[in-house]
């Protein structure tokens, strides 16, 4: 959560960090995308962004693949927490219209009420919920449930992944190896998860 500051001694400025997890596959920036059309001076900060350069992802240890969902190696957790901490800025029509405006009167009062600007920093994970620093930093916090098979049948019909973006303009291309969402996409969202869920959750879920 970041401080209200004073900016050029006009409105202060507060960013509300609205966490966006699930797992791989579940929606999150589909949401993220549709929050970001209602919430006034939004914008969506992608934990994928701060996933380490493709020659450090850590192998998995019996596949001999590289594994890109195992939370301790998936993300670069001190740069992503840093960066929450410093970071001061950058579905139907009727209903966008209708939240967008329900947003902005809040905006608003902010900014008469309390002299602040209100900005809404949507981030958007698949670990979101795993380290414990990050979590700390979101003033509101969204988990996407789905199914084992939706998930599994989403990844599936997707082409591929593009890596390590923040160290070249395209990234590399990652297609799932065979095996990779059994043996290591669902396990690493479970154990990433296991204190939010209950056993019987662990299951299917």
């Amino acid at each position: 959560m970041s401080d209200t500051e004073q900016v050029n001694g006009s409105l202060k400025k507060r960013v509300i960090f609205v966490g966006v997890g699930g797992a791989s596959c579940s929606g999150k920036t589909t949401l993220a995308k549709h929050l970001r059309s209602v919430l006034p001076g939004s914008f969506i900060i992608h934990q994928d962004d701060f996933a380490p350069p493709e020659q450090l992802v850590p192998v998995h240890p019996t596949l001999n693949v590289q594994d890109w969902d195992d939370p301790e190696g998936a993300i670069e957790w001190p740069r992503m927490v840093n960066f929450l901490r410093r970071t001061l800025l950058p579905v139907l029509e009727q209903s966008l219209n209708h939240w967008r405006a329900y947003f902005t009167q809040i905006q608003q009062k902010a900014a008469e009420e309390e002299q602040t600007e209100i900005i809404w920093a949507l981030v958007d994970g698949f670990l979101l919920y795993w380290h414990p620093d990050v979590v700390k930093e979101l003033d509101v916090r969204i988990f996407l449930r789905v199914t084992y098979d939706t998930l599994k049948k989403r990844r599936n019909e997707r082409f591929g992944y593009h890596t390590a973006v923040q160290f070249s303009s395209e990234g590399s291309l990652w297609q799932d190896p065979p095996g990779y969402w059994d043996d290591i996409v669902w396990p690493a969202y479970l154990k990433a998860h296991k204190p939010h869920f209950h056993r019987r959750q662990r299951q299917r879920w």
